[in-house]
């Protein structure tokens, strides 16, 4: 299962995907954490106490992976035909979760126990002249070409705000979990994100954070409605790893409620039907949309041709 963490800058979304990322990995489910913020710190949110090992960035080898990925993809001339929302057909390369091949081989590091991916910072060779969601491209082509199974867990940190709508990459999970402070400014990106996921039936939930009093959970109450789906309380086990000094028995000290709300949100996760045919639907929805945008014009070809009419990704086109 594929699962975005979104949320206001400060939110805590960067902290829920580490713990949510920790908390699976703690039960021995094969789970990947990526970091595709700008703001590159979940390495950091998984291994507070230690030092990650990092992978290369997808990010700054986009190239190379549009050449592994496109594999004999007859559709596919070449890397400069690929953009990062090219979807799959008979010939590409698809992979399986955490797989034994060479784009796992070098993007993928370990943080906490963890494994992790990461798009990468935006460098000062960037500025003025890219922006952030070309770095996600990388991520949008992996999860494209990813044959994940039951029981398998792929958790993505977004970038804040509404941003993740610059793409198509909002489409590509099972389940969003917008996490949100019990605040004006904190539920407002979940208006935003609310009406937008509607019109592509994009789940979400909302996951309040930082929650303190009676008060506070009532507001997220009024304010979100049906789509709150739990909560966690102000956390000094929380506090005290992002100070360096992490309690002992680790996970297992944090709060009972917090503990809880992170059953809650595998329930919800477990709970949704993979639907192969909505996600590559909306992939290709979405190619030709930049393709008539501006990716025909850019490469100097008719982009919907890349387009396999009788392709569907599965487990049963992996198998």
């Amino acid at each position: 299962m594929r699962v975005a963490f979104v949320g206001k800058g400060g939110s805590g979304k960067t902290t829920l995907s580490a713990l949510f990322s920790r908390h699976l990995a703690a039960s021995g489910a094969p789970v990947l954490a990526v970091d595709g913020d700008i703001n590159q710190h979940l390495a950091e949110a998984l291994a507070p106490d230690e030092e990650p090992v990092p992978p290369a960035p997808l990010g700054a080898h986009l190239g190379e992976i549009k050449d592994f990925l496109r594999g004999t993809n007859p559709r596919i001339a070449s890397r400069e035909a690929m953009t990062k929302t090219t979807p799959p057909g008979r010939g590409s390369r698809l992979l399986r979760l955490l797989g034994d091949d060479e784009l796992h081989a070098r993007h993928v590091g370990r943080a906490g126990g963890v494994p992790l991916m990461v798009t990468g910072e935006f460098e000062e060779s960037d500025l003025g002249v890219a922006c952030y969601h070309s770095k996600l491209g990388g991520v949008e082509l992996y999860l494209g070409h990813l044959v994940d199974g039951p029981g398998e867990y792929v958790v993505v940190d977004m970038t804040a705000g509404a941003d993740a709508f610059a793409s198509g990459l909002f489409t590509r999970f099972d389940i969003t979990f917008l996490v949100a402070e019990p605040t004006r400014k904190g539920v407002s990106v979940y208006r935003q994100y609310r009406d937008h996921a509607r019109e592509f039936g994009v789940r979400i939930a909302v996951v309040g954070n930082k929650v303190t009093c009676e008060d506070d959970l009532l507001f997220l109450k009024e304010e979100v409605g049906d789509d709150l789906l739990t909560h966690l309380v102000h956390s000094p086990w929380v506090r005290a790893a992002e100070r360096g000094r992490p309690q002992d028995g680790g996970l297992a000290s944090l709060e009972p409620h917090n503990r809880h709300a992170l059953n809650v949100l595998r329930e919800a996760v477990d709970s949704r039907p993979r639907d192969w045919e909505r996600l590559h639907r909306h992939a290709v929805e979405f190619h030709l949309r930049n393709a008539r945008a501006w990716a025909n014009a850019a490469t100097g070809r008719d982009l919907a041709e890349q387009v396999d009419p009788e392709f569907v990704p599965g487990v049963t086109a992996h198998a």
